[in-house]
């Protein structure tokens, strides 16, 4: 079993109360969306119990995306998830991350510095932190080469 870097930043996107109904009443529990990314290229996204358990399944299920120069992304994307449609554009250096809560904790975590987001369709933030990492794993890297 592969050992995990403690260099992970982790970030609390949300928190719900949930219920299971019983014999005797309710019984209250709580689910956690955590994200984890080390600030450099790779992020990841876990769900459950407690926070803790969430920012394990992260750390675990992370993977590295292509960003362009560690500022930005190399260009425009649409990431989709269910009902869930982000849009991603790259921007000019200082313009800094112009996203909404669950799409600025995975770009800021993954360690873009610089990008114009979008959520269309719905605001639930499980979809739109499936949907931007749907949109990062489409990068593909820009070279010299291919710019004229």
């Amino acid at each position: 079993m592969e050992k995990q870097n403690s260099d992970f930043q982790e970030r609390v996107v949300s928190i719900r109360r949930v219920a299971k109904v019983v014999k005797g009443g309710r019984r209250f529990s709580f689910s956690a969306l955590v994200v984890a990314g080390d600030g450099n290229g790779k992020v990841g996204f876990g769900t459950g119990k407690a926070g803790n358990k969430a920012s394990r399944t992260a750390k675990k299920e992370s993977e590295p995306y292509q960003l362009k120069e560690g500022r930005t992304i190399p260009h425009e994307v649409v990431g989709i998830y269910g009902a869930a449609k982000v849009i991603m554009l790259p921007a000019a250096p200082g313009t800094g991350v112009i996203a909404g809560g669950p799409i600025r904790a995975v770009l800021e975590s993954v360690g873009i510095k610089d990008i114009l987001t979008k959520c269309v369709g719905t605001n639930n933030p499980h979809n739109a932190v499936r949907a931007t990492i749907n949109g990062l794993s489409q990068l593909t890297s820009t070279s010299a080469k291919d710019i004229k």
